[in-house]
């Protein structure tokens, strides 16, 4: 909970709060923290709706007995660290349908809720919007700025080396500035199969600075439905 001279400060008052009654300061403080939330709302709102997620996932809704080879204490302790106030990667490897999508769109939602700006895509939805681009160092610059970028499903389609290229400038401007997150069913020494030998190596660079790789193992979670 904000204090009365902690939402005086955000709200960006000129007069001084010590002119106030106690009567006065009481009636203000409920009002402006009904106001604060307000706006939080619908900040946070915003950013939902702009972060690309479809749906919500969360921590809590994971099943983790079902592949008990899940990372779980890994992923519990990177989401102890401070990984939205300092540079962080995260790579999670692992055949389809272990729930890395899940995990990482949980990470998503949780940085969402704390009012960073975030973007959950897949390496589909990326490369199809740098085809498109009327401006290829816009979309380059504005993925490079956001606090987290997840980039779901690597491995399921090839770039091209245009596209490949504008995505190592990405994760190259992001690795000592923001939060990258990387689903993958292909283990690194692979990466060369969707980029060229070189680039995969700069981008497996990039990543491994601050960052960590987690292996998923088990059965798809689809086959319980």
């Amino acid at each position: 909970m904000m204090t009365l001279s902690d939402l005086w400060k955000h709200f960006r008052f000129l007069t001084d709060i010590e002119t106030l009654s106690e009567e006065q300061k009481a009636e203000l403080h409920s009002f402006l923290e009904q106001e604060y939330q307000k706006r939080e709302n619908r900040r946070i709102e915003y950013l939902l709706k702009m972060s690309g997620m479809k749906r919500v996932k969360l921590l809590c809704d994971f099943d983790w007995k079902f592949n008990p080879k899940v990372p779980r204490d890994k992923i519990m302790e990177f989401m102890q660290t401070d990984w939205l106030s300092r540079p962080a990667n995260l790579v999670m490897i692992g055949p389809t349908g272990v729930g890395k999508s899940h995990i990482a769109a949980a990470f998503c939602h949780d940085a969402v809720m704390k009012g960073k700006q975030t973007v959950f895509t897949s390496l589909f939805d990326l490369t199809a919007k740098l085809a498109k681009a009327r401006n290829v160092y816009s979309l380059i610059d504005y993925y490079a700025r956001v606090h987290v970028l997840c980039l779901d499903e690597l491995g399921y389609v090839i770039p091209s080396k245009e596209q490949a290229d504008a995505i190592f400038q990405i994760i190259s401007k992001r690795s000592e500035t923001a939060t990258s997150i990387i689903t993958t069913n292909l283990v690194p020494s692979d990466w060369g199969r969707i980029f060229d030998s070189a680039t995969a190596s700069a981008i497996l660079d990039r990543l491994s600075l601050n960052g960590r790789f987690l292996t998923f193992d088990g059965r798809s979670y689809r086959s319980k439905k």
